[in-house]
């Protein structure tokens, strides 16, 4: 089996790391051969904050993808998310030097470009440029510009910021577990990927990935992405509020919210009551189920007004931009009890809880098609989208080639364009592999 058939997703997160290692089958679905994973110590709310730790981890997550595969995992994908992440809308233009050739991918790509060179606050960075709808002199709401006639091209783009330093420390672990990186994506954006569907992206809807340490949160309408946001709380801290309100440990509050867990507290008798075993010879606790559903319900209600807010924020209540598909709720934080029913009663929007299985191929094992594993089945996707794109560029037109002969140009951020030597690859890049160059040079530098 060829490499290139192959891609490796990483989800770094709060609670659980996971190599997830997938390939398309025949009719374009995609298959997962090994999955690992390991328990997350490095990581709070999304942002690496121990870096040996992680290291350890990745390894560990690694290894028993390898295993589980026979596969040895060279590069991988890596999700983004954290507290640090922002997005914006922005509008470009360029103006074409020669209006009687047709706009190709070069014209998108120096718009694109154009964009990345945007100033951005002191320590940030732009992880994703996405072209919404263009412009083509003045023609408005065109989806897809390349054949067409036209001067002057502008778009207008959703534009996702980063902080450096957590993304810098983010590549500077899968380097260190002996890795490289190939390409770093925004977290909602691969969960997204994995658990909706056209229709749902072409109606308009919000998905909601509740996560150990952080909630993310991405949102669609006509098929295009209109907002992103992270949330930096997530199903850690109603652990935690189930740890302090009951005087447990963190291992009996996870448990307990895992086994008895619900989110909505009419549901509980009072006299249902559970007996958790003391510390070294002390006595068993009594907890009743109602306090502990009081207990998550105070908690889930937050999370889902903030991600509301989010959702208001965005336009929701606008008749252009109404999201008729309602929220697709998914990661480990969808499993708990009658979400579904509490997020339905918040907001007053048609919710769903998201399983992976979109493109997944239909022989996949119930584990794999948990909401656990969106992220990293997201991951796995775009990671196989981009080798196909890729792979469909080099097979490139002739007319390509000669273009390209005439003298390409340098990805350079710096200086104007010069142009290369003669001795420049026939086969023209894709935007995004330009860009993935980009990054890891910064990686490089930043060791």
């Amino acid at each position: 089996m060829e490499h290139n058939e192959i891609a490796v997703g990483l989800d770094i997160g709060t609670t659980k790391i996971v190599a997830m290692i997938g390939r398309k089958n025949e009719y374009g679905k995609m298959e997962i051969i090994g999955i690992g994973k390991s328990k997350s110590l490095g990581v709070h709310r999304g942002v690496v904050n121990n870096i040996t730790q992680t290291i350890q981890s990745i390894q560990q997550a690694i290894q028993e993808a390898e295993a589980d595969s026979g596969l040895k995992i060279e590069e991988v994908v890596v999700g983004i998310a954290g507290q640090h992440i922002r997005s914006l809308q922005h509008s470009d233009y360029i103006t074409r030097p020669n209006p009687d050739e047709v706009i190709d991918s070069d014209d998108i790509y120096t718009l694109c470009n154009q964009v990345h060179k945007l100033v951005m606050l002191p320590g940030e960075e732009i992880i994703h440029v996405l072209p919404q709808e263009f412009k083509v002199d003045g023609q408005a709401e065109i989806k897809e510009p390349i054949g067409m006639y036209g001067g002057r091209l502008e778009a207008n783009f959703h534009v996702v910021v980063g902080q450096v330093s957590s993304i810098r420390n983010i590549g500077r672990c899968v380097k260190s577990a002996g890795l490289e990186l190939s390409a770093v994506t925004l977290e909602p954006l691969a969960s997204a990927n994995a658990v909706l569907s056209q229709e749902e992206k072409e109606a308009g809807v919000a998905l909601i990935d509740i996560g150990g340490g952080t909630t993310d949160l991405a949102i669609f309408k006509d098929g295009i992405i209109r907002h992103t946001a992270v949330i930096p709380f997530g199903g850690n801290v109603i652990t935690e509020d189930i740890k302090e309100g009951c005087s447990i440990i963190e291992k009996q509050a996870e448990l307990l919210k895992i086994k008895f867990g619900s989110a909505w507290p009419g549901e509980n008798k009072d006299n249902e009551i559970v007996s958790i075993p003391g510390l070294r010879g002390r006595e068993p606790k009594e907890i009743t189920l109602k306090n502990l559903s009081k207990i998550i319900h105070a908690r889930v209600v937050e999370i889902i007004e903030q991600v509301y807010l989010e959702i208001k924020n965005y336009g929701h209540g606008e008749q252009k931009k109404k999201l008729i598909a309602g929220m697709v709720i998914t990661g480990g934080g969808a499993q708990l009890k009658h979400l579904k029913q509490l997020a339905e009663y918040i907001t007053g929007m048609d919710t769903r809880i998201g399983y992976p299985n979109e493109h997944l191929a239909g022989d996949s094992d119930t584990e794999t098609t948990s909401p656990l594993y969106a992220t990293a089945v997201g991951l796995v996707l775009n990671s196989l989208e981009q080798k196909n794109a890729k792979f469909q560029n080099q097979a490139g037109t002739v007319e390509q080639e000669v273009m390209v002969e005439e003298g390409t140009h340098s990805f350079n951020t710096d200086e104007e364009d010069e142009p290369t030597s003669a001795n420049s690859k026939t086969t023209k890049k894709s935007v995004f592999d330009k860009w993935a160059e980009k990054f890891k040079d910064f990686l490089d530098n930043a060791e």
